[in-house]
């Protein structure tokens, strides 16, 4: 890591600890419910899975979700003797396996295609329940053009009540990310979750630009609460400077009792594991900062 990324960082995570002045919070402030974790895409894109436990333990960042096609190498293909040394790594690092980051979607107009991706997303399922993971992400990535949007969110909708029914049955959940051009809408997002209606099936919120309105999230947070079961966050130094306003959106995670985690997916060029355990060190303290 050069010196002005440290400098930056660490002026970063400094300036999160003075804004947030123990002076700043009430004293009857909901405790703490939700945890740190990681997304492999994409600071730890390019470390094989003993890495990503080494850094995950030595940092104290927990748990781990494993997005397909990374140099993890967890996927369907893997043999049942494979995975079952995939889920003792996880259990001997104490690191949780938070699940896996698919790329199923659900929005073209052809069936055939829409049929293999949900296959596709059964075998996810599968992998996830054998692993320890406790879900399968998947997403909508676009709304089709000359097919009318509500035709789109409800064909998305009703494609994930199979692959809700196939997670109940493994003992694991879907989540749907707020995710695409157009599908990313909170409004949308909702309506596609209306139009599944499976227990089994919740969202990944995302951190998107489209989630703020005037400044806030509150808006959207009301509308897509309900079905909230995950959340990915990025940049977390540009808060209260025109960018996402994570310290808003954790207040109300805490002020709503949310449980589960917020994991970091930082959409820059992976770094080398060393760089990538300093950068997390200074990525958590400024998410201990920010969730107070």
């Amino acid at each position: 890591m050069s010196v002005d990324r440290r400098q930056f960082l660490a002026g970063a995570a400094l300036g999160a600890l003075a804004a947030n002045s123990p002076a700043a919070f009430a004293a009857d402030e909901k405790p703490l419910k939700f945890r740190l974790g990681i997304v492999t895409y994409n600071v730890a894109a390019a470390w094989d899975l003993p890495t990503i436990l080494k850094i995950c333990k030595n940092v104290g960042v927990s748990p781990v979700e494993l997005r397909t096609t990374h140099k993890h190498g967890v996927e369907p293909t893997l043999s049942q003797d494979q995975r079952k040394e995939v889920k003792q790594r996880f259990a001997d690092a104490g690191v949780e396996c938070w699940g896996l980051g698919s790329v199923c979607e659900f929005h073209s107009p052809d069936p055939a295609v829409v049929k293999k991706q949900i296959e596709t997303c059964k075998e996810f399922v599968q992998l996830a329940a054998d692993i320890g993971g406790k879900g399968v992400k998947v997403r909508p990535n676009a709304l089709p053009k000359d097919v009318p949007v509500e035709k789109t969110l409800e064909q998305i909708g009703k494609s994930l009540i199979e692959c809700g029914k196939a997670a109940a049955d493994a003992g694991v959940e879907i989540w749907v990310e707020v995710h695409g051009p157009g599908t990313s809408l909170p409004e949308n997002c909702k309506k596609i979750m209306e139009h599944c209606g499976h227990p089994k099936v919740g969202l990944t919120w995302n951190s998107n630009a489209t989630d703020v309105k005037n400044g806030s999230v509150a808006e959207s947070f009301k509308m897509l609460w309900p079905w909230v079961r995950s959340c990915h966050i990025n940049d977390l130094y540009k808060d209260g400077s025109g960018g996402y306003p994570y310290r808003e959106l954790f207040r109300l995670f805490r002020e709503n009792g949310y449980d589960r985690v917020t994991l970091c997916e930082v959409g820059r060029t992976p770094p080398d594991a060393a760089t990538g355990e300093e950068f997390l060190r200074y990525y958590k303290a400024l998410w201990t900062e920010l969730a107070k």
